[in-house]
């Protein structure tokens, strides 16, 4: 570890930071098997936490990392670094409990309340075909999506592959 990550920052400082520069990511996805005979479509929940910055604050990116013991730094596109985190454990348990300690404010805190219950319930089913699920968890994580939206500076143009949720929603008992 070279001595920038060595050097702690406060829990407060990042809770700052995200405030201004983080994401709760809630997506539905759709994923192609190619390698697979008849490229089988699966779909899936996705949750992340991601900081996105110029490559000139990648150390500070590495200090959070370090601080919070788990994710990853990748060169993102044009001159910027993005940390993220994606592992559902992770997630539900450090990434979450560090946020519960350390808190976010306005409107980064009423997006992080709404990720964290779907990060609980993606927990509580990992593992499960969404088929398996109990229909007011899958019913309640598409609300939490659609909720979640008004807190994003860039709104998709539709909801992607929502319907398809939907649809899934009606097939589980």
């Amino acid at each position: 570890m070279d001595k920038t990550q060595s050097q702690t920052i406060s829990g407060d400082y990042i809770a700052g930071f995200v405030d201004g520069e983080g994401c709760f990511d809630l997506q539905f996805r759709r994923d192609v098997r190619r390698e697979r005979k008849n490229k089988p479509v699966y779909y899936g929940w996705k949750c992340q936490f991601v900081i996105v910055t110029r490559k000139d604050d990648e150390d500070l990116l590495k200090k959070i990392q370090a601080n919070l013991g788990c994710g990853a730094i990748y060169l993102a596109r044009g001159d910027q670094v993005r940390y993220s985190v994606q592992d559902i454990d992770n997630l539900h348990n450090i990434t979450v409990p560090f946020f519960r300690r350390n808190s976010l404010h306005g409107k980064k805190k009423q997006d992080f309340e709404l990720w964290a219950e779907a990060i609980e319930i993606i927990y509580r089913n990992k593992g499960k075909f969404m088929r398996k699920w109990v229909k007011s968890d899958f019913t309640r994580i598409i609300n939490i999506h659609e909720s979640m939206q008004k807190f994003k500076a860039k709104r998709p143009q539709g909801l992607k592959w929502i319907s398809i949720a939907r649809s899934i929603t009606e097939t589980i008992k």
